[in-house]
Order: C-alpha cells, then sequence, then structure tokens
C-alpha cells in the first residue's frame, strides 16, 4: 500500500503542471457556462455590494495605482525595457511574445463572450466588454513569466522568495482594484486569472520544450 502511494505521490508531484492547467480550464469552463445561464449574477452582485460599502478615498487612490502596474501602458513600457536593457535577451523577447499572444487571447475572448460591464457604481471608466478581465489576464500572465524566470534563475533563495511573493501579491491586489472600481464582477477577474495560469503552463512547457532542442 505505501508503495502505491508512493506511485501515487509521485505521479503528481511529476505532473502538478498538467494538473494545475485542467483545475483552471475547468473552473473557467464552470464560470462560462454560469454566466450564459445567468447563474452567476448571484455571486457578483453579492460581492459588487459588500465591496461598495468599503470603498473611501484613501482606499480608491490606492486601488488606482495599483490597477494602472497592469495597464497596457506600464505593461507596454516594461515590455520596452525588458528588450532594451536585460542581458538576457532571450527571457525579454519571450515576455514581450507572451504579452502580445495573452492580449490578443483576451480580446478575442471579450468578442467571443460580450458581457456587459457591471452597472453601478464606477470610480474609473473602462469601456470595451467586461469578461474575462483583460487587466487579470495580461498581469498573471505577464508578471507571472516573470515569476517563472526568477524562479528558474535567482539563486538566491531569500531573494527569490521575496520577489515572487510581491509579484505574487501584485497580480491579486490588480485583480481585486478592478472589482473595486465598479469596473469588472468578481467572476471576470476570476476567469482571467484561471485562463492565464492554464495558458502560462502550456506557454511554459513550450519555451523548455525549445530551450532543451
Amino acid at each position: 500500500m505505501e508503495v502505491i502511494m508512493e506511485k501515487v505521490k509521485q505521479t503528481i508531484i511529476s505532473n502538478k503542471s498538467w494538473i494545475i492547467f485542467l483545475v483552471c480550464i475547468v473552473v473557467f469552463y464552470e464560470i462560462v457556462e454560469n454566466i450564459f445561464q445567468n447563474e452567476i449574477y448571484i455571486f457578483d452582485e453579492l460581492v459588487y455590494f459588500y465591496v461598495s460599502k468599503i470603498i473611501n478615498d484613501p482606499l480608491t487612490i490606492f486601488m488606482k495605482i495599483i490597477t494602472a502596474l497592469g495597464s497596457g501602458i506600464v505593461i507596454v513600457t516594461l515590455c520596452v525595457y525588458a528588450l532594451l536593457v536585460p542581458k538576457n535577451k532571450k527571457c525579454g523577447k519571450l515576455l514581450v511574445l507572451n504579452t502580445i499572444v495573452i492580449f490578443v487571447i483576451n480580446q478575442l475572448l471579450k468578442l467571443i463572450f460580450a458581457r456587459p460591464r457591471p452597472e453601478g457604481f464606477r470610480l474609473i471608466e473602462q469601456g470595451g466588454f467586461s469578461f474575462p478581465s483583460g487587466h487579470s489576464m495580461v498581469s498573471m500572465a505577464f508578471y507571472g513569466l516573470i515569476i517563472y524566470f526568477i524562479y528558474k534563475n535567482v539563486n538566491n533563495k531569500y531573494l527569490k522568495w521575496t520577489l515572487i511573493s510581491i509579484l505574487a501579491c501584485l497580480i491579486i491586489l490588480i485583480g481585486l482594484s478592478r472589482i473595486y472600481l465598479g469596473v469588472h464582477y468578481a467572476s471576470d477577474v476570476i476567469g482571467g486569472f484561471c485562463f492565464s495560469i492554464a495558458y502560462l503552463v502550456v506557454f511554459t512547457k513550450l519555451i523548455n520544450m525549445d530551450g532543451n532542442k
């Protein structure tokens, strides 16, 4: 029995990336299904209601700063920096390619689902469709790939996990800022995160294949 359990454990560990991929795809599918069946709105409206109760000026300023870190201007600027400054040009090129691909996918998904943005309070102006959240998808893919590069290339454990923790918190905060600012439902953000995590699993597997040639 112990031998069997050990084999199961090793199988899970060796395939953890694909397990994460599968879980994220399933959650994304469930959200999409519930959107089409109008079953997710109870959850979304409940979150939206409670968020509306905690709005205050200092928090709004903070959330606007956070959401800006997931904006096109900041992401594009960082992509240009990644191409021009670092010694590792390959990482910079992969980061730019990754960002372009996820942006295009997000725009296609928005057109496919065509979900209107939340009605009610809007602390910032935002056009276009709501699902999945572009800030959430692009931020998860962009900063998530940086986390991957840090995990693979930074040897100092303290520095590695400090940077990873900061970037992980930033990704989550960017998603939360979109809900707080009234431009996305919670399911838009969760769906965007899930899709990008699944996408990153595939993307990192592909660049590893290329690196092993």
